[in-house]
């Protein structure tokens, strides 16, 4: 059983994404990014999987986006739709968001630096600096390099990419759901026809992805979010009916780790979001295991938070429950999955 909240819509000075704006999206990246490929999981062909799972799911691989992450959508839509100053672009990050922006800036002729804790992947920090960016790290938390940020951008005019409380960036993610919906309507699964989508697992840090999954499905598909135990900025905020601050602490805290989520994307959850489930880190950890083991694809802790929902019992499909799962990062060290 999930747990019941009200609906509380937000604010109305805010313009949440729609359907209309992850179009629009789409079309403007559509040469920018990769169309990423489903993969039909039967579970019962598989070594490990848990006997509470369902008898098959599909995968949506976003990890083979560039970069890595589905970041990259949010950060093209964000940098097509602005006017960049001279200074450039700055973002704060645990690390995807800021490979994503300095990808997409490389890509733009644009100037980025990005500002990242101390906790943030050594892979991920080759990649950022591979893609040209300068980069700037401090602080334990993301918190602290977003305060950073906001420093830098308030002396020198450099241009903001949120990383998840941003309408174009919200947008942006939304196109990953509007290919993973035309997907399933055509069939387009390596390894056998899944069907249409029932319910989709996705993995929240500070919710942008889930806003924009959720904002292009309307409900038509259940939309269930994943966190951390020691990273629910959304699982709280929806307890709470407003943003609030959590501690954060878990294994996927530097993709996971936003000590609150946005008003947009808490405005979108609450209308369109079913449920928020937690898992531990261990269940985060044995998904990661899993994936490499039985499937041969690298994944981060936080790319492999909405597998462990699944692989832990923490949601429950039916038998015939038709369920994706998105695995949303592969920025890791391979010496970790062996």
């Amino acid at each position: 059983m999930h747990e019941e909240h009200q609906t509380v819509t937000a604010p109305a000075s805010l313009t949440l994404p729609d359907k209309h704006a992850i179009e629009a999206a789409a079309t403007r990246i559509d040469t920018r990014v990769r169309r990423t490929p489903l993969l039909r999981v039967e579970t019962d062909r598989t070594g490990g999987f848990p006997g509470n799972g369902p008898d098959a799911f599909t995968l949506k691989l976003e990890s083979l986006q560039h970069a890595g992450s589905f970041k990259t959508r949010g950060a093209f839509n964000s940098l097509l739709r602005a006017d960049v100053p001279e200074a450039g672009v700055a973002a704060a990050s645990g690390g995807n968001h800021g490979a994503a922006v300095a990808y997409a800036a490389r890509a733009l002729g644009i100037k980025a630096r990005i500002f990242v804790p101390e906790i943030t992947a050594p892979p991920k920090l080759a990649l950022i600096r591979a893609c040209g960016a300068d980069v700037v790290v401090g602080g334990q938390r993301y918190a602290d390099a977003a305060e950073a940020c906001a420093d830098y951008m308030a002396r020198t005019g450099a241009l903001s990419v949120h990383a998840y409380d941003a309408f174009d960036t919200i947008a942006g993610q939304g196109t990953l759901a509007a290919e993973w919906d035309a997907q399933t309507a055509a069939a387009g699964v390596i390894g056998g026809d899944a069907g249409e989508l029932d319910t989709v697992l996705v993995a929240v840090g500070g919710g942008g992805l889930i806003a924009g999954i959720a904002a292009w499905f309307e409900g038509r598909v259940k939309v269930v979010g994943v966190e951390p135990h020691g990273a629910c900025a959304l699982h709280a905020a929806l307890a709470a009916q407003d943003v609030v601050d959590v501690e954060v602490s878990s294994v996927a805290a530097d993709s996971l780790g936003a000590k609150s989520t946005g008003a947009m994307n808490l405005g979108i959850a609450q209308a369109h979001v079913d449920h928020v489930v937690l898992v531990e880190d261990d269940a985060i950890i044995a998904a990661q295991r899993w994936l490499w083991s039985q499937l041969r694809l690298a994944s981060e802790p936080g790319g492999a938070a909405a597998l462990a929902a699944l692989m832990a019992g923490a949601y429950r499909a039916r038998s015939d429950e038709r369920v994706g799962v998105l695995l949303c990062g592969a920025n890791v060290d391979l010496a970790t999955l062996a």
